[in-house]
């Protein structure tokens, strides 16, 4: 038996799941940001970012070697056979990283562990919580945080938003709902 809690947070892009994050920190947690790992494991020379751009082609990369997340989401998100394509790549990876972190957290005494994945199911991060809570709002107020937020077109953020599940299978995994 484990001697720390972790909670699962998820949710539709645009629903505030980084401002319930903050509340939960403020309450003691320490927050794993699976986006941030996700970063960490695209970063330049390292193995995921190879094998991403063997799949999706060298053009997806700067001269430098660094990621061209632009390019890539251009490509990951035009159909759902690619978008599930790239989870697949970087799903285990980040996954892996998370269960280092929450074992470091752990040896350093930490009890309390939120675990922030918009993917969090997909990812299969939900087995290692104690329980999940969904965030939600609706498709016009994540669309105007987005906008704000990325500074990208309406018709790119639809693209992004479409290749997610609808609120519904959110809210069926989840224990709990905060309406944001």
């Amino acid at each position: 038996m484990r001697d720390f809690f972790i909670v699962g947070l998820t949710g539709q892009t645009g629903a505030g799941k980084s401002t319930v994050a903050r509340f939960f920190e403020q309450e003691g947690f320490v927050v794993i940001d699976a986006d941030k790992l996700a970063h960490k494991i695209m970063e330049k020379g390292s193995l995921t970012l190879k094998l991403t751009a063997a799949v999706f082609g060298d053009d997806i990369l700067f001269d430098d070697g660094t990621l061209n997340r632009q390019k890539l989401a251009q490509k990951a998100f035009s159909s759902k056979e690619n978008t599930n394509l790239l989870n697949e790549i970087t799903h285990p990876r980040i996954l892996a990283e998370t269960v280092k972190l929450c074992k470091a957290y752990s040896e350093k005494g930490q009890k309390y562990i939120l675990i922030d994945a918009p993917l969090l199911f997909e990812g299969c991060f939900d087995v290692l919580c104690d329980t999940v809570v969904c965030v939600t709002a609706s498709k016009e107020v994540r669309l105007e945080r987005l906008r704000k937020r990325d500074g990208l077109s309406t018709e790119k953020l639809l693209e992004r938003m479409n290749a997610q599940h609808d609120e519904e299978y959110y809210i069926q995994r989840s224990d709990y709902l905060v309406s944001n």
